[in-house]
């Protein structure tokens, strides 16, 4: 059986936290699907289509990396891509007491998928996408929490625009 898991999130937008935690679960899985969940209480920044870009263009060189955008249960994702672990990242204590819940619901729904913690590196602590499009909102540079191809589309586009809104 092949060790697949599926890292949920929004990644709005992706992060150097959320590539961290990535790159060090790489081999632990034979397979790390990125799963971008279409959240009904969350109006995000950018558009799943270039979130979705964005993560293919930073794996491209890996095959054992996939995106993909879904809605609705993050175990019937599971189920849709034969992933039986959920990787979630933790930053602070709180971060944990909060994803326990949610593996516990999922574990209720599925008992096949385990939810696998890991913590991100110090210097991660603070980069949170929420926190991220505050500063961007603001006008501030965001370009030390990001992947370089995030950066690069993010500068191209305040060029473009005098603000940024949803793109």
């Amino acid at each position: 059986m092949s060790r697949i898991c599926l890292f949920p999130g929004t990644f709005d937008p992706v992060t150097l936290g959320h590539k961290d935690i990535i790159d060090r679960a790489l081999p632990l899985f034979d397979k790390v699907i990125i799963g971008i969940g279409s959240n009904i209480n969350k109006e995000p920044m950018f558009s799943e289509a270039q979130r979705l870009q964005w993560l293919k263009e930073i794996y491209a060189d890996n095959p054992k990396v996939d995106a993909v955008v879904y809605e609705g249960l993050t175990v019937n994702c599971c189920r849709q891509y034969g992933a039986n672990y959920i990787l979630r990242g933790i930053r602070y204590v709180n971060d944990f007491e909060y994803e326990k819940a949610i593996a516990d619901m999922n574990r209720m729904l599925e008992n096949n998928i385990e939810t696998i913690f890991l913590t991100c590196l110090p210097k991660y602590t603070s980069v949170a996408s929420t926190l991220v499009r505050d500063v961007l909102k603001n006008g501030g540079d965001v370009s030390g929490f990001l992947p370089p191809q995030v950066n690069q589309t993010i500068a191209s586009l305040c060029k473009k625009t005098s603000g940024l809104k949803k793109i």
